[in-house]
Order: structure tokens, then sequence, then C-alpha cells
């Protein structure tokens, strides 16, 4: 008989090891565990979105009041023309500037809707920009310092309104984003995200 650990002859009624001291039939011991274990248990953190979003036409309501309350004045103050000779031409030209108004601000609305897209994940911000020619901006959500909240009176009435990111990113240190659609949840996701990423980085937040 043999011991298991180093290979010595051992008397049949041996229960240890003279040589090495190991017990007899004790399975030999294995070596010390990699201290990184398998490779396939060390993975990158997943990239999670947490919203994404564009330009509300919300946000557009002070242009619509103005332009509803235009229309209006331009058809009772119309009515009172006394030269009833001119008053055709007089219509159509009033009609032609309220139709220019209306078509503007139509336009003005699709472009702004077409052109903005904002992104949050865990780890970047992405903000797209443009119609014919787009340019993409992206923002590591560490380096956002602080996020500004933005509303006036009739945009809290309708939960909208403006987000500012400062953050230490040398292309677009102060970010704008105009016309965000349920403004103070967008603004507590984006605040949150940003410091559960400095939290597991390990950096320190400042009391605000």
């Amino acid at each position: 008989m043999n011991c298991n650990a180093c290979g010595a002859k051992l008397p049949p009624d041996a229960a240890f090891c003279q040589r090495c001291g190991a017990k007899v039939g004790a399975a030999p011991q294995a070596g010390p565990k990699s201290p990184l274990g398998n490779p396939r248990d060390v993975s990158d953190d997943e990239e999670v979105q947490l919203w994404e979003g564009g330009y509300s036409g919300k946000s557009m309501v002070g242009s619509w009041v103005i332009a509803v309350l235009a229309t209006i004045g331009a058809g009772v103050g119309s009515a009172f023309i006394p030269d009833f000779k001119l008053l055709p031409q007089t219509w159509m030209a009033i009609a032609g500037v309220v139709l220019l108004m209306w078509v503007g601000l139509g336009l003005q609305l699709a472009y702004r809707k077409m052109s903005v897209h904002y992104e949050l994940t865990t780890q970047r911000f992405i903000h797209k920009k443009g119609l014919l020619s787009r340019v993409t901006n992206r923002i590591e959500v560490i380096d956002i310092d602080d996020v500004a909240l933005k509303q006036g009176m009739v945009e809290r009435m309708l939960n909208v309104g403006s987000i500012e990111l400062i953050s230490s990113d040398q292309s677009d240190p102060r970010l704008q984003l105009d016309g965000v659609a349920d403004v103070q949840h967008v603004f507590d996701v984006i605040d949150d995200a940003r410091r559960k990423e400095r939290r597991r980085r390990g950096l320190h937040i400042e009391a605000i």
C-alpha cells in the first residue's frame, strides 16, 4: 500500500503516512484556487436604458394660445372696417397672415419633434439633434455634476419644462433639454442615475 500524497510504501494497517503525515486513503489536496475564478463569471456591467424621449408639443402651449387670440382678434377687428369696397381684399390679406402664422407654428413643432431625441442609460446620456444633418453628443453619467429643472407657471400645470445638465464634458458643459414631458419624473431619474453611478465608482458627491 502506498501513500496517496507522497507515494511512500506503508504497512497494511497504517492510518497515517510516516513520511508526510497524510491520512491514509485521503484524496490529495487540490492546489490553491485562482483569485480570478472562472473567467466566464467576470463580466462587464450591463448598460440598461432608463429613459428616452423628445420634444413635447405641450411646451409650445404659449405660442398656441397667442395664435388663437390673434386669430380671434383679426376676425373681430376686420368686421369693423368702414370701407366695404376694400372688405374682400382685407379679409383675404388677414386670412393669409393668419394662415401663415399657423403654418409657421406647425412647421416649427414638426421640426423640433423630428430633430431632437434624448436617451438616458445607466452609464451615458445621449443627445441627438438636427434634421438633415444630425449631431450626436454623449455625456458619461458619472461626469454630470448637477441637474437643474426650469418651469414656467403654465408649464407646471402641464408637467412639461426644461432640464439643464451641468457636466465636466468639454463638448457640452451646459446642455439644455427643452420640451421635456413628465419633466419632474425625468429630472429625478437623471439625478438618481448620476448619484448611483458615482456611488458605484466610489466618488464623493458634495451635499447641495
